[in-house]
């Protein structure tokens, strides 16, 4: 993986800047364009003019790159909201000048798929559980800090942060020049915190849902886009949940595959339920089988993480892998959601019933409040802090 780097003078050059413009604050997301309105929900017309963020619902890529900066300890209140205005702004104007030519992320993902060279760079900020308070500003009602759960070993400087930044792109070279523009940007009200690279391992089978160091699909069964309406965003925002989740890889390598398919609770070459089906089918935790044996073990991991535990609630997962290095490879866990209380409550229930958390330890832990996109005349944060 590319060496982390921050230093100002590893400004890239302006086109790579400028690629960010198609990414950041755009509506043309997956779910925006794939959505319909259920009963009762706004037209056409009121779906075009969201704000969302890209990097959300948009169509995944290769690599990623998560920032986390803490405003500087001096500024509080006004004069910190001041600042963060003022580096917000910066960003924006960074990540939404105009390219020649104009492209959208529609068309790159056009280009992307027959073969083009475009980066498909998206950047997200959201905010964390501790900077409105320290701007004297009312948070979002949803945000506040995760509680500690069992089995973590969560290291401090791998967690938190007052401003998280995902950026993806096809390149890690796009991301890692991006970020130094970004944190160049920031001068020193933004102080650097913690960063973590992720990427998607090559799929044997050539394409669809990406998989895990484990060996297993990661994402299947995601929310479709009318189920993004409901459970992920909230109006223009959404919730983001970061977890650096260190995987025992070679351990679990030495389960024989029909026990590692009894752990994760589905089948390792197709990802489809225990009991058959394809990829895209939700598992039933409380199927049995002709002979009332529940046909997903009760200590798999999908039963602990099924939806149907949660009155139907669900989130979005789009993570990554990472590799630190021989002895610490894992998973960069990165989910959407529209409240984090639904990841707090899976995982009270992982730690409970679930034998997949014998091979898996969360070193890192953040949440951020994903700001609404920015705007003609209304840059990123323009609500929070007006």
């Amino acid at each position: 993986m590319p060496k982390a780097k921050n230093a100002a003078d590893d400004t890239p050059t302006r086109r790579s800047v400028l690629i960010a413009g198609a990414g950041i604050g755009l509506t043309a997301t997956a779910c925006t364009r794939e959505a319909r309105p259920s009963a009762g929900a706004p037209g056409p017309g009121a779906r075009a003019a969201r704000r969302r963020q890209a990097g959300v619902t948009t169509p995944q890529q290769a690599t990623a790159l998560i920032l986390a900066y803490d405003l500087d300890p001096a500024l509080r209140g006004a004069a910190g909201a001041r600042e963060l205005k003022a580096v917000l702004g910066s960003w924006t104007r960074a990540l939404s000048e105009t390219q020649e030519p104009q492209e959208n992320l529609e068309t790159q993902d056009a280009r992307a798929a027959g073969g083009g060279r475009e980066s498909r760079l998206t950047a997200t900020l959201g905010v964390g559980p501790g900077l409105p308070d320290r701007l004297g500003l009312r948070a979002p009602d949803a945000l506040r800090d995760l509680p500690s759960f069992p089995g973590d070993r969560l290291d401090p400087a791998r967690c938190g942060g007052d401003v998280l930044v995902q950026l993806c792109a096809d390149s890690a070279d796009v991301t890692e020049a991006t970020a130094a523009t970004l944190t160049r940007l920031a001068g020193d009200a933004l102080v650097p915190r913690w960063r973590q690279a992720g990427f998607l391992p090559p799929s044997p089978d050539g394409g669809g849902t990406p998989r895990d160091l484990l060996g297993f699909k990661n994402g299947s069964a995601n929310p479709t886009a009318e189920e993004c309406e409901r459970w992920v965003w909230s109006g223009d925002a959404t919730y983001l949940v970061v977890r650096r989740v260190h995987l025992r890889v070679e351990d679990f390598a030495r389960l024989a595959v029909h026990r590692q398919e009894e752990v994760v609770g589905r089948r390792r070459a197709t990802g489809a339920p225990l009991d058959g089906g394809s990829e895209d089918d939700e598992v039933d935790p409380l199927a049995k089988d002709a002979q009332g044996r529940y046909t997903t073990p009760p200590r798999s991991h999908v039963r602990a993480v099924s939806p149907r535990l949660d009155d139907g609630a669900r989130m979005l997962r789009r993570s990554y892998s990472y590799a630190d290095g021989p002895t610490d490879q894992g998973l960069l866990f990165l989910a959407f959601m529209r409240d984090p209380a639904l990841f707090a409550r899976v995982q009270r229930r992982m730690a409970a019933q679930d034998d997949l958390t014998a091979f898996i330890q969360a070193r890192g832990s953040a949440v951020a409040y994903v700001l609404p996109g920015a705007g003609p005349g209304r840059p990123l944060g323009a609500e929070l802090l007006a």
